[in-house]
């Protein structure tokens, strides 16, 4: 029997990540699995650059609004349910398409995650204190320091993320990269990675317009929506925070764009 092939499409905020992979789904007349986090959640859709109605309804996408801001979800959730959507899609398919989105959530999928160990409470308040403090370019500096090679990864606007990571370097001595990678899973699918590029000047202008286009959408609305539960995990994400502190007085608004 011919073992099944999992297309993983990758690439830079903007390069246009969504359009090759509906193209591409369509060539192969299979189905697309989201592995961005951000658009796991049905609450935050303009912020998150949620593909289009238009684009939703020529290919089946999995895994884009399908939870709450207020479930608890995680990579290894996410590791779960990819999975069992494969397997599923694979009793009728050859072929499936990801498109990232998270590179942790991407690695996850095509390699597994290992068993992190847990950090000790004193350790979370220590972290959580120096990001109340210093801001999140300190946890950046730590990281960047400790685990090099995660940081080059990582989402470093993510406090989340970065917090999680400074806990299993600070709890076990090794770099979270090291661990994480420590054992790779075996799938029992071929995987092809499909990294798009362009110039950086060219993706600079497009996530301007970009955000353009999000704010004469309404994204202001519907970051006032979600104000109020600006403190859940789901929330403290790109797009988002730099609103929220913008309507906390604490940034203008013109940072909150450019950012």
């Amino acid at each position: 029997m011919n073992r099944k092939t999992v297309y993983f499409v990758v690439g830079p905020t903007a390069v246009g990540k969504t359009a090759f992979a509906i193209q591409l789904a369509k060539y192969l007349d299979t189905e697309i699995i989201s592995a961005d986090s951000r658009q796991f959640y049905r609450e935050m859709n303009i912020g998150t650059a949620k593909p289009s109605e238009e684009e939703l309804n020529q290919v089946k996408h999995h895994l884009i609004g399908n939870l709450s801001i207020y479930q608890d979800y995680n990579v290894s959730s996410f590791e779960q349910d990819a999975l069992a959507l494969l397997e599923e899609l694979f009793q009728s398919k050859d072929t499936a398409v990801v498109v990232g989105g998270s590179g942790l959530y991407l690695d996850a999928l095509a390699y597994g995650i290992d068993d992190l160990p847990d950090a000790s409470e004193e350790l979370r308040m220590n972290l959580k204190r120096l990001y109340d403090n210093e801001g999140i370019e300190a946890l950046q500096k730590k990281l960047e320091k400790l685990d090099p090679l995660f940081y080059e990864q990582i989402d470093k606007q993510n406090p989340k993320r970065l917090l999680r990571a400074l806990e299993v370097c600070l709890t076990t001595g090794k770099s979270y990269s090291e661990l994480r990678m420590g054992q790779k899973k075996k799938r029992d699918f071929e995987i092809l990675w499909i990294g798009l590029k362009q110039e950086r000047s060219v993706l600079n202008d497009r996530i301007n317009l970009r955000v353009d286009l999000m704010l004469e959408a309404g994204l202001l609305e519907e970051v006032k929506q979600l104000y109020p539960h600006k403190d859940l995990n789901a929330l403290n994400t790109v797009g988002y925070k730099e609103f929220f502190l913008w309507l906390d007085g604490k940034e203008s608004f013109e940072w909150a764009v450019e950012k």
